[in-house]
């Protein structure tokens, strides 16, 4: 079964804010993001290899990944500011080809019962400039592409 993503930006916010559930226990949602060799096999979309160079996943650890294809290598980084197995996460975002614009991301693992969950989120952006730079990225795409891979990796 391939769950939707709902993805939106409310008006006169920095923010975006999105939800999609997953047809696995909660525990494998949050354990998919907390180990960098399950990551790298479902974030980002079709057609990008992923290197994890850091990742400390605990409250006030760090992280660091690029993905490249043919038209090159692009790097990723952020700090995990607080980590709460299989409830929370919130971290800082920035893609290295738009070094100060940082977003603020919060990450909530919600328990459906019966082996299934959501995740939800909701990420700040410093100005709507680099909010609507995203959204108009094709970001939306890449998250739908992202998270059926993540729908694979969980069966």
């Amino acid at each position: 079964m391939t769950n939707a993503l709902d993805l939106t930006a409310p008006v006169d916010t920095l923010a975006m804010e999105f939800s999609r559930e997953f047809d696995a226990p909660v525990e494998a949602l949050y354990r998919a993001h907390a180990d960098p060799a399950l990551v790298a096999q479902w974030l980002g979309p079709h057609g990008l290899e992923m290197e994890v160079t850091e990742w400390n996943f605990q409250s006030h650890g760090g992280y660091r990944y690029t993905h490249s294809n043919e038209h090159g290598t692009f790097g990723f980084n952020g700090t995990f500011h607080t980590v709460r197995p299989n409830e929370f996460i919130l971290q800082t975002f920035e893609f290295e080809g738009a070094p100060d614009m940082v977003n603020i991301e919060f990450l909530w693992f919600d328990d459906l019962a019966d082996g299934r969950s959501r995740l939800r989120g909701r990420s700040i952006c410093p100005n709507t400039e680099a909010r609507d730079a995203l959204l108009s990225s094709g970001m939306e795409g890449g998250m739908t592409e992202s998270y059926e891979k993540l729908d694979a990796l969980l069966r």
